[in-house]
């Protein structure tokens, strides 16, 4: 039986969901693996079941989309477990959380609901392509994920390229010249997206409404993370003059808009 509202049947999201409960499941081993490994794992396992559930009739632009969402988990998933191998990163991590029982069950049950209505839109659109709607935003949002995921991993691969030669400066090569945290630029750029991609299939209310839900979310969560990182290198690299300069004049997530102020600029000013 369908869901009316979506135009896709119950089935397939609350597969999903079942798949992301198991996979999220490993932070119950250490609480910081249902934001990182299971995250990864959750998106990389929607993206196979996808052309399976739509085998019949998914291709073009919608598998497309598939196959950039399971190369977006894939090397998630590889980068964080190889970074956790790296000495100097566990070092830094610090250690575990103490996290309690039922605390850790509503972190659960709540990523890995969130990690199925991030991939909403992706669901949306093979449910389009199957009913033969037109989805004139697909290749839009495609080449919009496939830019996302590029600066991505060329950011990753340029930061662990240099610290590897100077592991206790802040990186400001490449990428880094434009943002200070184009990780988080290419991710925010990546889940747009899948949102864009998607926004010929949203026909319904409910449908805007619920595949509308994840890109906002996602994109605090970059805030937070690099508000964080900005107060973090604003401790670390504070009586550094190049770095005050650094801070200064690249913005911290988008492109040539004004920075913000940094802790370390503010206790210059």
């Amino acid at each position: 039986m369908p869901l009316a509202f979506l135009g896709l049947p119950w089935q397939f999201p609350a597969l999903g969901l079942g798949y992301c409960l198991t996979v999220s499941a490993l932070g119950f081993k250490r609480v910081e693996y249902f934001v990182s490994l299971g995250y990864a794992a959750s998106i990389a396992g929607q993206a196979i079941l996808l052309p399976l559930l739509y085998r019949n009739s998914i291709g073009g632009v919608a598998l497309l989309q598939s196959a950039l969402m399971l190369a977006y988990g894939l090397r998630l998933g590889l980068f964080i477990a190889h970074r956790d191998r790296v000495p100097s990163f566990a070092k830094q991590r610090g250690p575990v959380a103490s996290v309690g029982p039922l605390l850790k069950v509503g972190i659960w049950i709540g990523v890995s609901s969130f990690y199925v209505v991030l991939f909403l839109p992706a669901l949306l659109t093979a449910s389009a392509q199957a009913r033969g709607l037109a989805l004139p935003s697909a290749p839009t949002g495609v080449a919009l994920m496939a830019a996302g995921l590029g600066i991505e991993t060329c950011a990753d691969w340029q930061k662990s390229r240099f610290k590897k030669h100077a592991p206790s400066r802040f990186c400001d090569v490449g990428l880094y010249r434009v943002v200070r945290f184009p990780n988080y630029f290419g991710e925010i750029l990546f889940w747009l997206g899948v949102w864009v991609s998607a926004v010929s299939s949203y026909r319904t209310l409910p449908a805007w409404v619920l595949g509308s839900l994840g890109f906002p979310c996602i994109v605090m969560v970059m805030f937070g993370a690099g508000r964080r990182l900005e107060l973090k290198q604003a401790r670390s690299y504070a009586s550094v003059a190049s770095f005050r300069s650094y801070a200064r004049k690249v913005p911290i997530l988008f492109p040539f808009l004004p920075t913000m102020r940094s802790k370390a600029n503010a206790s210059q000013g």
